[in-house]
């Protein structure tokens, strides 16, 4: 029996981190979309021949190859007992493919999990975080400030902020997700298969809610 479990929740909810967490402490594979795409455009498959090519003339990659990349991954052998997938499905019409997917495969989508955390922590989050302009050192604002503002602890560069972490880039993106998959949030909940969990908690807290909302989905 193949369980199925879908991580949802806006940029900056720490969607990647819980789900590392959560594949290590359930033993299922972690089931990437941005990784999925980056490994079939490395590796010039078909299907990442496909996509670049929709990519790189700006328009939205089709969902019948999003879902091709994603039946490729889930049928491979380290998935014969279920995997976790991030950053997919992105909308109704996904989630329904993935559904079919599931059943057809021997399985099912047991338990989807939503990191709710409010607009104004996500934009604290996303636009705290600064790099060294030397060698990419990471630092927040917030979480992890450096010694001297504006410059790296390590190797005494300029601290900028990339396009994508300004106020305005981020607002955009939040702005997307609202309007595109956040309607997977009622769509889910009508299915009766939604578990909410509050995002904004330290990162252990969040990790210990998952698990224990998890407990006897999985059987």
């Amino acid at each position: 029996m193949r369980n199925f479990l879908v991580l949802l929740g806006p940029p900056g909810a720490g969607k990647g981190t819980q789900a590392a967490l959560l594949s290590g402490r359930l033993g299922m594979p972690h089931v990437s979309s941005g990784d999925l795409f980056r490994e079939h455009i490395r590796g010039k498959t078909d299907l990442g021949k496909l996509a670049e090519g929709f990519m790189a003339g700006g328009q939205l990659v089709p969902d019948e190859v999003t879902i091709a990349m994603v039946r490729e991954r889930v049928s491979r052998p380290d998935c014969n007992g279920g995997a976790l997938l991030d950053g997919f499905p992105r909308t109704p019409a996904q989630a329904e493919a993935f559904s079919r997917m599931a059943r057809e495969l021997g399985g099912d989508v047991r338990a989807v999990v939503y990191l709710r955390v409010a607009d104004a922590e996500l934009i604290e989050r996303l636009t705290g975080r600064w790099m060294c302009r030397s060698q990419g050192h990471i630092y927040h604002s917030r979480t992890h400030p450096p010694k001297q503002a504006g410059r790296c602890d390590l190797d005494g560069s300029e601290l900028v902020q990339r396009e994508d972490d300004k106020v305005e880039t981020v607002t955009r993106r939040l702005g997307v997700y609202r309007e595109q998959t956040e309607k997977l949030v009622e769509h889910y909940r009508k299915a009766g298969l939604l578990v909410e969990i509050d995002g904004a908690q330290p990162e252990a807290a969040v990790a210990e809610s998952m698990a224990a909302a998890l407990k006897g989905r999985l059987n």
